[in-house]
């Protein structure tokens, strides 16, 4: 028989009426758990709960954190520092070509092929990394932006050099003020964004360094607080039963230090080698690679100097009214070794010469951590301080007129500043690539130390958390 709805008063009579029951039924539920909770069993059943949700929650967050460390240990191997080392290599490669460009301009109409070839491999070798670049770049405005730039600007450099060739081969003198403008576009524009890039991608590598280094403290003191709580259980079912071991609890116990220590020494571990990385390979590469961009530099300066002929003055400042260039030269040259002067005695090889501390190249020999890495920085010191000597004995010549012999210290063959430059330019990349292979080994050292962590832990906390529920178990069986 079907009873028509319930509509009105009546309706809402009943829906109260059923609202009740479920209160009462609720209160009536909450109260009966009260009762069992202050029974014996039922403080058996609370505790075990509590204690196997601690050790699951410890599991839990050390498999979290330990996974974030692992993944930023990935990033700085795999990911930050290969951008950070392209952005540098772009940077360089622009320096380069610069530098490369100046020097085939002095040589004449007829450039060497060797120098030719150079500039268009360090342009090719620009525009394959931009593109590397922008397509492994995430995230990063700033970087993005300046890739843009760059990409926008290397064509218009890359015409003005040409146009700068054309009238050099015709001997115009037309041709200077051409290279001039591309220099100005490149130390003005193309450099600064190139610069910015490799500070934002440096940038990026240091936050994925402090990430992967920093402690997982929620994972530790979890560990320490299920610890505590499975002693004072212990000590309680002891203090109740006389039992000096509950081996359910005890396993538990055993299973949540086993994650706390294997937490600690791993993490401890990949922390020193992961600071190692740090220490003696990205800080080493980063100063090298500043020390080589101003060797860089300063062989671009030195063959612009030739170029312009005094054109370009320093319009303010203590050196208002100097050549630019050369300017430009003593700046790089300090920032590299310290000074722009010269101990002839060094410099002629022999005695052993020594960068002023705090420039470039003091700071790499003391963050090479070993011989190896130490001794291709100490020649180039030599060879810078032989580079500053044949580079006053050029500007004396052309001070003097001799624009002819001075071209030939600068851009000639065996002693000359050239000579001199590439062998400094080669021993710093030899001494990159060592850093590098040191980076790589302490780096990977360092994310070796967390693998299996977050598996070994989570597999550990499920075990000690039945572990406590069978030993708490264990004690409920007896009062049935």
């Amino acid at each position: 028989m079907a009873y028509p709805p319930t509509t009105g008063a009546a309706g809402a009579a009943a829906a109260g009426a059923l609202s009740g029951r479920r209160r009462a039924a609720w209160r009536e539920g909450l109260e009966r758990t009260r009762a069992a909770a202050t029974t014996e069993p039922g403080r058996l059943r609370v505790i075990g709960a509590v204690l196997a949700a601690l050790v699951v929650a410890f599991g839990a967050v050390t498999a979290w954190q330990v996974s974030d460390r692992q993944t930023a240990a990935d990033a700085v191997v795999e990911h930050s520092q290969p951008l950070s080392a392209d952005a540098a290599s772009i940077y360089r490669s622009l320096a380069d070509a610069d530098t490369t460009a100046a020097s085939a301009f002095l040589a004449g109409g007829q450039e060497p092929t060797e120098v030719r070839s150079r500039y268009e491999a360090d342009v090719d070798r620009a525009a394959k990394l931009l593109v590397q670049a922008a397509a492994n770049t995430e995230g990063s405005a700033t970087a993005r932006e300046e890739i843009r730039r760059i990409g926008e600007l290397l064509p218009v450099y890359t015409g003005l050099v040409e146009s700068a060739r054309a009238n050099n081969r015709q001997g115009l003198p037309l041709g200077g003020a051409y290279l001039r403008y591309a220099n100005d576009i490149m130390r003005q524009r193309l450099l600064p964004a190139a610069g910015r890039l490799y500070q934002a991608e440096t940038a990026r590598l240091g936050e994925d360094y402090e990430e992967a280094t920093s402690w997982p403290w929620a994972a530790i003191g979890l560990g320490v607080a299920a610890l505590a709580a499975l002693g004072l259980a212990q000590r309680r079912d002891f203090l109740r039963t006389n039992r000096v071991f509950n081996r359910g609890l005890l396993a538990s116990a055993a299973a949540s230090a086993v994650v706390l220590v294997w937490l600690a020494v791993g993490h401890g571990l990949a922390r020193s080698a992961l600071n190692d990385s740090n220490d003696h390979g990205a800080k080493s590469l980063h100063v090298l690679n500043e020390a080589r961009i101003d060797s860089l530099r300063a062989r671009g300066d030195e063959n612009l100097t030739l170029v312009a002929r005094g054109a370009v003055v320093v319009e303010k400042g203590k050196d208002k009214g100097q050549d630019a260039y050369e300017v430009g030269y003593a700046e790089q040259m300090s920032g590299l070794i310290g000074d722009d002067g010269a101990d002839s005695g060094s410099a002629a090889g022999g005695d052993k010469a020594v960068a002023a501390p705090g420039s470039l190249l003091a700071r790499a020999r003391d963050l090479a951590d070993d011989d190896e890495g130490r001794a291709p920085v100490d020649e180039a010191t030599t060879r810078v301080r032989e580079w500053q000597v044949r580079h006053k004995a050029a500007r004396a010549d052309d001070d003097a007129g001799n624009y002819k012999d001075a071209r030939e210290k600068v851009i000639g063959g065996e002693g000359s500043t050239g000579e001199s430059f590439d062998k400094v330019d080669e021993l710093l990349a030899k001494a990159l690539d060592h850093e590098q292979r040191e980076f790589k080994r302490a780096a990977d050292d360092g994310r070796g130390a967390l693998t299996g962590l977050a598996l070994g832990a989570g597999v550990l906390a499920a075990l000690g958390a039945a572990a406590a529920l069978l030993g708490m178990g264990r004690r409920l069986s007896e009062y049935r």
